[in-house]
């Protein structure tokens, strides 16, 4: 970790905090989702350098250690895809391997779609490929409980008052344990989503009391407005993209025991093979034990997908 070199560049007026380690042209950009940052990517990010990689962790617009919007609320998925092409700009390179998790999914999707000729290849963790508006979900989300945490954080002012009770660290002490979860959280209608999980309840084998610590510093420092807005807020909205194909190879590493698989719709949307119409040359990989979080619970077995995939596809 103390190899890791962290710097600052230029996007739409605004200082993106960059993470990097490593040397050479084969750079690998990781994205990263909610409740994360670049910290999310400690393990992969050391693992490809040692293999001769350039890794690169930046931190979105309104997290972590990045500036805000000057109007949080008005963020969008386009303004933070123009930023991974500010900071690809700002650091001289001309093409990328895209790795991201979660919401990150999207961001990368939208990029090699409107940029093809930046992306090297992309892998997806905890989201598949999707677009905003999650066009291929769209006759499955009526399913939806309305006590579901997306739907109820979608709210303005919702889930602000509901994180309101408690510090940025336990915030994100919950979130990670119900996100670690095999089943997605859903509040009854007279209860909170913050209120499903004990703030002392024990963290999951695989996340220490000092890993939160530095999750609880950064969220503290920056807190959720922009968090609420992208993805939350913005998740339903179209981009437009959706006739669009994805040339990139990719690859998505499914945790089976991820929550997420119980989206309605979105598992038989994998594993029916109907992903590959948007992303022709497409791998999946599914880990049976892997969890929401599965690049932190199994480090080791996600590194050697991703470098093995990234070697198989460097130019």
């Amino acid at each position: 970790m103390d190899k890791i070199q962290h710097s600052h560049v230029q996007a739409k007026g605004l200082k993106l905090h960059v993470a990097e380690i490593g040397t050479g042209p084969k750079v690998v950009v990781f994205l990263h989702g909610f409740p994360e940052i670049w910290y999310s990517w400690r393990h992969q990010m050391i693992a490809v350098a040692n293999a001769g990689y350039r890794a690169i962790s930046v931190d979105f617009r309104g997290y972590g250690l990045s500036e805000h919007p000057s109007e949080p609320e008005k963020a969008t998925f386009n303004d933070f895809v123009d930023d991974v092409v500010a900071l690809l700009d700002s650091l001289g390179i001309t093409k990328a391997h895209i790795v991201a998790k979660d919401f990150g999914a999207f961001v990368a999707a939208m990029l090699a779609i409107l940029y093809p000729d930046r992306v090297s290849s992309i892998v997806l963790l905890g989201v598949p490929f999707l677009l905003p508006g999650l066009s291929p979900l769209q006759s499955q989300l009526p399913l939806i409980p309305p006590g579901f945490y997306m739907l109820r954080w979608m709210i303005p002012g919702k889930a602000e008052a509901d994180f309101a009770r408690f510090d940025a660290k336990t915030v994100i002490r919950k979130v990670y344990i119900m996100f670690s979860g095999s089943l997605p959280p859903v509040a009854a209608d007279n209860q909170e989503i913050m209120d499903l999980v004990d703030s002392s309840a024990p963290l999951p084998p695989w996340f220490s009391e000092e890993e939160l610590a530095e999750y609880g510093s950064l969220y503290e420092k920056c807190g959720f407005r922009t968090a609420l807005q992208v993805p939350y807020r913005t998740m339903m909205v179209p981009c437009g993209l959706d006739d669009r194909k994805i040339t990139a190879p990719g690859l998505v590493i499914v945790g089976e025991k991820d929550y997420i698989m119980k989206f309605p719709g979105l598992e038989d949307y994998i594993r029916s093979g109907k992903i590959k119409e948007s992303v022709p040359n497409l791998d999946v990989t599914f880990m049976s034990e892997g969890n929401h979080f599965v690049q932190e619970q199994a480090p080791e077995e996600v590194n050697q997908l991703i470098i093995s995939f990234l070697n198989k596809h460097c130019e």
